[in-house]
């Protein structure tokens, strides 16, 4: 009996959390567009959450890029097929490996960062005197970091995706041989603007959405407590990650589904 009211107990806790954080998030998608009228505190957060993410995001698109040169070619060239490494490079980088591994790395950096920041304000009850004096912290704090982050991803992942196929270009034409012309061509004939390149950003810009959506959320409900911002900096990293995957199951169906 004390099983099963553990087990219900806890589901309800976690459909009343799920229903706090949708909650949050459609107040704070509503306080969005007041954001737009303190936009140089949005350029100051973009800064902050996306140009300190840079160096990771840079040295981590390098990194892929030498690494899928290699492997790619170490199997194409078992089915003659080494000239097609450009491409599946490019599509790996652009279609999947761009979205992902960059949103991953903002949870980890940026998203974290986000959510020790308000956890902070909070614990030092800034939040609360913002609502004693009738200002929602959600307009004025939340939004412009929110707006943000969903602009920072998809440059992130840009730039991520973009460093990576110059990476694989360095190991393939400098070091394996590769023809650079023939590296270069089949990708422009291989990558289509809209369905390749263009649902790489429209996953970029959801997974921007959920990783700062979850720093913001984590931050805003933690115990006001040095211990609690703590744990919340863990939930926003492991929360976001797992919505990130999810989700890229989801729109992979959705878009590369059918041919």
């Amino acid at each position: 009996m004390n099983f099963i009211q553990a087990v219900g107990r806890r589901t309800i806790n976690t459909l009343a959390g799920w229903g706090r954080g949708a909650i949050f998030f459609f107040e704070l998608i509503k306080a969005v567009p007041m954001a737009f009228l303190r936009f140089g505190l949005v350029v100051k957060q973009i800064h902050a959450i996306g140009n300190r993410s840079l160096v990771i995001i840079l040295a981590s698109g390098m990194a892929v890029g030498f690494v899928l040169a290699l492997q790619l070619y170490n199997t194409l060239i078992r089915y003659g097929a080494a000239e097609a490494l450009g491409l599946v490079v490019n599509l790996s980088l652009v279609r999947e490996l761009g979205p992902v591994v960059s949103a991953l790395l903002f949870a980890g950096r940026a998203g974290t960062s986000l959510t020790a920041e308000i956890g902070l304000m909070k614990a030092g009850e800034q939040i609360s005197a913002m609502e004693l004096m009738a200002i929602d912290p959600r307009v004025h704090v939340l939004a412009p970091r929110f707006l943000a982050g969903v602009i920072s991803v998809p440059l992130l992942t840009a730039l991520f995706s973009a460093i990576g196929i110059l990476g694989a270009w360095i190991v393939a034409v400098g070091l394996i041989g590769v023809d650079a012309g023939n590296f270069w061509a089949i990708q422009q004939n291989g990558v289509d603007v809209w369905r390749d390149v263009g649902n790489g950003v429209i996953k970029s810009v959801v997974f921007g959405v959920i990783c700062t959506a979850v720093a913001l959320y984590q931050g805003y409900e933690t115990e006001a407590t040095p211990e609690g911002v703590a744990y919340a900096t863990t939930r926003t990293v492991v929360t976001a990650s797992l919505g990130v995957l999810a989700m890229d199951f989801i729109l992979t169906a959705l878009m590369f589904s059918t041919p």
